[in-house]
């Protein structure tokens, strides 16, 4: 296995100190050769190794980030996408906050295992409510010529409709295209979804002795399609 950690320095280091850091488990599953290890150290590193190995069994590297001025850890794994290599990577599926199923725009296959790989993820990583987890539904590639793609938008958007409706991100490792904003994506998931979970009930009543105003508001209110504020360190 490996690990990168960033070093903050100078002032940057008292501030980091100050702030409080949440820790982020991220899965990224796939079948092999769809790009997973290159969308990790693009993230990373900003490194993209054309001629890179299949992943053996499990590794994981570490990146400090900020969103909406709040600051996070992602423990990012890359699990080996080959079927020989499911008893080493499954263990690590326990305990994660985030998971990023990918595939390859020009691999029709491994669009279609999607289903497969979100399946074996619930099983082994026992998540309670499936329809609530952070899912988010990777297209890498996006580089290659238009007559190489065999998975378009549409599809994978209609899949993800019929799966719980997690996010679609199409990246490119190569060029760096949505990397940053897939792993954004992720993270604003799970954000939302422990606002939802940290919110106190809040139990309605109605006092009928007193008039009510005309502009009362409801305890349920829509949320806000303002965009992320996505800092990497």
């Amino acid at each position: 296995m490996s690990a990168a950690m960033g070093t903050p320095k100078g002032s940057n280091l008292q501030n980091r100190n100050s702030q409080r850091t949440t820790l982020l488990k991220v899965v990224i599953l796939g079948d092999g050769g769809v790009g997973k290890s290159c969308l990790m150290n693009r993230f990373v590193s900003n490194h993209f190794d054309e001629h890179s190995f299949h992943t053996i069994g499990v590794e994981f590297l570490n990146k400090d980030i900020e969103i909406n001025g709040e600051a996070y850890t992602l423990q990012i794994w890359d699990t080996a996408g080959q079927e020989r290599f499911k008893t080493l990577r499954t263990p690590f599926y326990r305990g994660s906050d985030i998971c990023l199923l990918t595939y390859a725009v020009d691999d029709r296959t491994s669009f279609k295992n999607l289903t497969l790989w979100r399946s074996e993820f619930l099983k082994y990583a026992d998540v309670r409510e499936a329809s609530t987890f952070p899912f988010i539904v990777i297209g890498n590639k996006v580089d290659v010529p238009e007559s190489e793609k065999q998975v378009s938008t549409e599809d994978a958007q209609a899949w993800c409709l019929e799966n719980g409706g997690p996010p679609l991100v199409e990246t490119s490792a190569k060029d760096a295209t949505n990397v940053e904003a897939a792993f954004g994506a992720a993270v604003a998931a799970w954000a939302r979804l422990e606002a939802r979970l940290e919110r106190p009930l809040v139990e309605d009543t109605v006092d009928l002795s007193k008039q009510q105003s005309p502009h009362r508001s409801s305890c349920c209110m829509p949320v806000s399609g303002a965009e992320s504020t996505f800092v990497t360190r």
